[in-house]
Order: C-alpha cells, then structure tokens, then sequence
C-alpha cells in the first residue's frame, strides 16, 4: 500500500525517487519520503524571505538558533513485532551486484572519541598527528548516527567538529537548491576562466610528483588508503587550480574516484571554495602557499616522509612550477576571466 524511503539531495538521486514516485502513483501506491542523514533537512533552513542561504556564516547561526535537544535524540522503536509485517527472508541485491568492490580499509572505527573533540580545534590542522574523527567515511555510508555524532560534538568542551558537521550540512542544501554547481560553477562568471589544463602537470600531481612535499604526500596517501587529511585536500586543490590552473573539475572528478568518505555535495562544495567559484564570500585571490602550509602545519616532516621516503633524496622530483611565478599568473587569469 505504502513505500517509504528516506532524502537524498544529489540530482541523480533526486530523478531516481520521482521516477520511483511516478511509477508507483501508477499502481495507486503512496509513496513518503523521510530526512535521514542530516539534522536538518533541504527546506529546514531558510531566509526570512524564503530563500536558501548562500554564505556559510548566516547559515550556520540559523542552524545553531533552530537545534532543539529533540533534534539530536536517537529514534526509540518499541514492540517492532506488533507494527511491522513479518515474513520470510527475501533475495535482496548484493553489494557486489549494486557495483562495490571489497576494499582494505583500517578506518573502521565508529567510537567517538571525547579526547579527539576537545582537541579538535588544536590539532585537527596537523596531518601527522591523526588528530581528525576519520568517521567521515561512516557518514557518507550511514554506518554512524548523524544524530549521534551532532549531539556528542554540541557537548564537547571545544566545538569545532560540530561546525564541521554543519558545513556538510550546508553545502547539502547548496546542492540541492542550486543543482547546476555539480557541472558548473556557483557563480557563474567564472565560467569563463581560461585553464591552463596542462595534462602532463596534472598527471604529476595525481601521482604526488609535483616537487612540493606537503602535495604529493597527500595524493600518496589518497592513491594508497581512499583517504586524505582535510588540511592536505585543501592544500592539494589550490595547488592544482590556483598553481597549474587545472579547471577544478578535473580535481574534483579525482577525489570522486578515490575517496572513500566521497559525498558530491561535499567535494563539490569544497572544490569550488578552493577553487574561488563556489558561494563563499572570499575572493578568488586566496591561494594557499605550499611551502609555508608545510612548515606550519608539518614542521619537522613527519607526514611527508611517511609518504615520501625519497624525500630529501635526488630522486625526490624539483617544483614543477616556481610559487610567486604561478601565485602572479592565477590573480591574473581569473581576474581576466571573470571581467
């Protein structure tokens, strides 16, 4: 009589339910939809006016006003024999039909550990030290509670994590109110950026071979593990835009095939804030420099030999491009483009 599922807000996803929906409005069967992995869902977070928010800050203190304690209460089922029909075990499709493959993965954790919260703000920057959640990957397949993990990091001593939590949030309802970012820019007029594209570069820098350490160390570890440290994918994304001027896409597309935890909206959104396209206040001249990245954040090279054991040898590669030589050519290429 009934079929119920829970949202999806990728466009794919989106024309798979309506087709759902269609059908089933076809044989007379009603069909309910349900947020699920997120506290707060596509419309739940709007403008006065209506509108959806386009500039994180607004839209984080809206979500901050709008939490309730119920919103962050695991659902209670009781007496499941007297409300669900019971019958026999039914082939369902496999993993291996639906097209995954077995991976080797060490994050399999799902604890929340209190002491990496309260260190979060502290030590989250540093890739060396391990300092993240790493259940990223559990929120992308929905093997943690959302729920669960929003109510332990609004009670933290520090709550960092949770404004990580909210991010993912927002660029959710960016993709779901704004779906022409998944091939396009967010603004529009950059659009029209001249990339260099320089396939021989950008083959370097998926295989870690750029000459800048702190780099090619994360596009190691992400070709090795299916994961990179958020700090890294920050560093490696404006490295290819910004220094090879590499169109953000190509990055983007990358990421998708080799991160594990990969969400679209997610890695559609942060590319396109590296990337100076997306809907983040900052300019397009923000551009990470790789060298003092590392000396901050991996001073004595812990992180980079890890992953780079000619590091500091002749076989380690020389930069491929000189940063102020590329930092100049950037400003100017997209301050062309977007005229």
């Amino acid at each position: 009589e009934s079929v119920y599922s829970n949202e999806d807000y990728e466009p794919l996803a989106i024309k798979r339910d309506l087709e759902v929906s269609n059908f089933l409005k076809k044989h007379q069967v009603s069909f309910n939809q349900y947020k699920d992995h997120c506290i707060f869902s596509k419309n739940d977070i709007l403008k006065k006016d209506g509108k959806p928010y386009t500039v994180f800050t607004p839209y984080q203190n809206s979500w901050l006003a709008k939490l309730r304690p119920e919103n962050l209460e695991s659902v209670k089922i009781k007496n499941l024999k007297n409300k669900l029909l019971i019958q026999k075990p039914q082939k369902i499709i496999s993993l291996k039909e639906l097209g995954f493959e077995k991976a080797q993965v060490n994050n399999k954790v799902k604890s929340i550990r209190k002491k990496i919260l309260n260190e979060y703000k502290e030590k989250r920057d540093f890739p060396a030290l391990m300092a993240t959640t790493g259940l990223g990957l559990h929120l992308r397949f929905g093997t943690v509670s959302v729920r669960k993990c929003a109510q332990t990091a609004y009670h933290a001593d520090e709550q960092s994590w949770l404004r990580s939590l909210i991010w993912r949030e927002f660029f959710m309802q960016i993709l779901f109110h704004f779906p022409h970012v998944e091939k396009k820019s967010f603004k529009s007029k950059y659009d029209n950026i001249k990339w260099e594209n320089n396939k021989k570069e950008f083959k370097a820098w998926c295989e870690g071979q750029t000459g800048y350490p702190l780099v090619d160390a994360g596009m190691r570890e992400l070709e090795a593990t299916g994961y990179m440290h958020n700090r890294v994918r920050m560093v490696t994304a404006s490295f290819l835009v910004k220094h090879l001027l590499i169109d953000w896409r190509w990055g983007e597309r990358f990421f998708a095939d080799h991160l594990l935890d990969f969400e679209l909206a997610a890695n559609n959104g942060n590319w396109q804030w590296v990337a100076g396209t997306g809907c983040d206040a900052a300019p397009y001249f923000r551009i990470f420099n790789p060298e003092i990245q590392l000396k901050k954040f991996d001073p004595d090279f812990q992180y980079v030999n890890r992953w780079i054991p000619e590091f500091g040898t002749d076989e380690y590669p020389s930069p491929i491009v000189d940063h102020r030589t590329s930092y100049n050519r950037a400003l100017l290429t997209y301050k062309a483009g977007i005229k």
